[in-house]
């Protein structure tokens, strides 16, 4: 299984990339490797229609998914798991042996075609959270769900 994650947005931050870059790394790519794959956001400006940059970005965002993949948008109205859930959705995922497409909107969230591609709705919190630190917050727990199911000490 690879993770694919799709995320609006480019030219992030030092501490974004340093953030994402810092949990990648300690994930092992033969075992659960995870790609990011940056789609620009779409125009916005004090006139612009925001509802077309979201389409545009739904857009690039159903391009970058495969056919067969397994589609999880991270949403607000999304379900909420734990750790340990995480972990066995990730084995679940594994078991499944279709590639995992996590899908991380812009500003204003999702576009609602990419919303009725996904295949479930992941709510990482109840907090509204700037699309850049999804990045580093969605590694950050990919890497500890890993350690659960392979015995690390890291999330204890």
């Amino acid at each position: 299984m690879r993770v694919k994650l799709l995320a609006v947005g480019t030219r992030m931050p030092a501490w974004v990339q340093e953030g994402y870059g810092e949990y990648a790394k300690r994930l092992p790519k033969g075992d659960m490797p995870v790609e990011l794959v940056e789609l620009p956001l779409g125009a916005r400006g004090k006139n612009s229609d925001v509802k077309r940059a979201m389409e545009k970005e739904g857009e690039a965002m159903l391009a970058a998914i495969g056919r067969s993949d397994r589609v999880i948008a991270l949403e607000l109205t999304g379900r909420n798991w734990s750790t340990e859930q995480l972990a066995g959705k990730l084995e679940d995922w594994r078991m499944d042996g279709r590639d995992v497409c996590l899908l991380v909107g812009g500003p204003d969230g999702l576009a609602p075609a990419a919303l009725a591609r996904a295949d479930e709705r992941w709510s990482l919190s109840a907090l509204t959270l700037p699309h850049p630190i999804v990045r580093v917050l969605l590694m950050e727990q990919l890497y500890r769900a890993w350690t659960v199911i392979n015995h690390h000490p890291y999330h204890k």
